[in-house]
């Protein structure tokens, strides 16, 4: 079974580099709620590698780097999280996708608060106490959602078969 494609139009070939960058891990965060999409509360919970991963427990996970990122990382204000850091990436029988989904969504909020807010070259202190600039966190969560949403990929195909990727308007490319 192959996922319909679904087609973005906000990749800008002429953007600034800190819209390029946004662009990009927007399209890879739209992407791995997209890998959501169709499926029941039990396929969403089922854990397909002797790690436990599952598409639920990868979203919980992006939510919660992406509020220790940008927000921690420079300063700005969080919700508190219900659940430990060493649990990012397991579901609680107790926590809905809704939730969960609803937690990834605020925290892109958040988020992007801070990437507007900022300029490329402003500092903050990572949670290792190492120095790092917005450019390198945009970078590295921009590596951080691929990376995930790669793993989203396979444990898609896993429950029902499906595979896909968006499918980007190459027409429309402009800087808005």
């Amino acid at each position: 079974m192959t996922e319909t494609p679904k087609r973005i139009e906000r990749v800008p070939f002429t953007g600034d580099e800190k819209s390029t960058l946004l662009a990009s891990l927007d399209q890879h965060r739209d992407i791995a709620l997209w890998k959501l999409e169709g499926l029941d509360d039990v396929q969403l919970r089922r854990p397909l590698t002797p790690s436990g991963t599952s598409l639920l427990g990868l979203v919980k996970h992006l939510a919660a780097i992406e509020y220790g990122w940008f927000c921690e990382t420079f300063g700005y204000e969080t919700e508190k999280l219900w659940f430990a850091p060493e649990d990012d990436l397991t579901v609680g029988p107790d926590e809905t996708a809704a939730q969960i989904v609803e937690l990834y969504g605020r925290a892109r909020k958040a988020a992007d608060r801070v990437i507007h807010d900022l300029d490329l070259d402003h500092t903050g202190t990572s949670w290792d106490g190492t120095t790092v600039s917005l450019r390198w966190v945009l970078v590295h969560m921009l590596e951080d959602t691929v990376r995930h949403t790669g793993h989203m990929d396979i444990v898609r195909e896993l429950i029902d078969g499906a595979t896909g990727d968006y499918q980007i308007n190459w027409e429309d490319t402009d800087a808005s």
